[in-house]
């Protein structure tokens, strides 16, 4: 059992940043391929950003390349999203995710994630 705790969301006006946090239990962290998910109100859970257990691969969704960038502290079982020129569209609650079967590959498929925290809730304002 996996359990994933996000964290960092708030409220944050049209083109400023956040960072969100994913504390991540298990000791094997680093074999894990995270993900970042967002669902806004009346919408499906849409992929934003993956990352291999290693961290050093990591790939985006179109919608969000060259202003979000996903990185983990294995050290630390911790994943992060930083969110920089936010816009109201990237309003949403925010869900990190963890695949625990196939280590250390980018899974951008919401349905092969095992495990899934409870959400953080960002706003951006215009």
């Amino acid at each position: 059992q996996v359990q994933l705790v996000e964290s960092g969301g708030g409220l944050v006006q049209a083109g400023g940043s956040l960072r969100l946090s994913c504390a991540a239990s298990g000791r094997t962290f680093s074999t894990y391929s995270m993900g970042w998910f967002r669902q806004a109100p009346g919408k499906e859970r849409e992929f934003v950003a993956a990352t291999s257990g290693s961290g050093r691969s990591t790939y985006n969704a179109d919608s969000v390349k060259g202003r979000f960038t996903i990185s983990r502290d294995n050290a630390k079982n911790t994943l992060y999203l930083q969110m920089n020129s936010l816009k109201p569209e990237d309003t949403a609650v925010y869900y990190c995710a963890a695949d625990v079967t196939v280590p250390n590959i980018l899974v951008t498929r919401r349905g092969q994630y095992d495990y899934w925290g409870q959400g953080t809730q960002v706003t951006v304002s215009s």
